[in-house]
């Protein structure tokens, strides 16, 4: 059937258009495409990262209920070293520290608990390596561990954490029998954690000790 003439004029300013800008369109056709191809292969890769890293902190989970504490490192080491980027990593680090710690290897907890301080995504788990790591460094008690955990404390808090970093700084002052710091942190911390109703009544209760032995009042 002919087109009349209106059609063939659209025709024909169609193949002019398309003559025209036809580099152009297919370009961003094709980057579209590939864009598209890349956020799909990262989703899969992504989530196939999760589950093997799932199935490694699982074989950890078995381990600590044998009472394997070399499988258990072993399993957060591999964890650190092949899926650093998930969740798994960063929260199997702060249980192999715990373990390694109870074992009494000091210098093996530390290392696990640096790698999370460093690397976790997550920030609830970033901040519980970073006071946790502080808390280890103060048990050391060298010169070269108070400067360390001095460095960590002068990091801005994580959000909803306010209130610990106070009471580790006061932790670190009273480590160095500087009570009157020590009490003044403890006091900041406390008025910081009545703030936070979240907070587990068994904080409030530790943090209240420490200060009824500097003389301080929680109020």
């Amino acid at each position: 059937m002919p087109l009349d003439l209106e059609e063939q004029e659209q025709l024909d300013q169609f193949k002019a258009f398309w003559q025209k800008y036809r580099n152009l369109i297919t370009g961003v056709l094709t980057a579209a495409l590939f864009a598209y191809a890349a956020y799909s292969g990262y989703q899969w890769w992504r989530n196939n990262q999760a589950t093997e890293a799932s199935k490694l902190y699982e074989t950890m989970v078995a381990a600590i209920a044998k009472g394997d504490k070399d499988l258990t490192l072993r399993a957060a080491n591999d964890l650190q070293k092949d899926f650093a980027r998930t969740p798994y990593a960063a929260m199997s680090s702060l249980v192999a520290a715990r373990i390694a710690s109870d074992a009494g290897d000091s210098a093996k907890a530390i290392d696990f608990l640096r790698w999370a301080a460093k690397n976790a995504s997550n920030d609830g788990y970033l901040a519980l390596a970073k006071m946790r790591l502080v808390s280890q460094l103060i048990e050391q008690g060298s010169e070269k561990d108070f400067a360390e955990a001095d460095q960590l404390l002068k990091d801005k808090p994580i959000q909803g954490f306010e209130a610990l970093w106070l009471e580790r700084r006061g932790d670190w002052y009273l480590a160095q029998k500087k009570n009157a710091e020590a009490k003044a942190s403890y006091q900041d911390a406390w008025k910081k954690l009545d703030q936070a109703k979240e907070f587990p009544e068994e904080a409030r209760r530790l943090l209240k000790v420490k200060l009824d032995a500097l003389g301080g009042t929680a109020q």
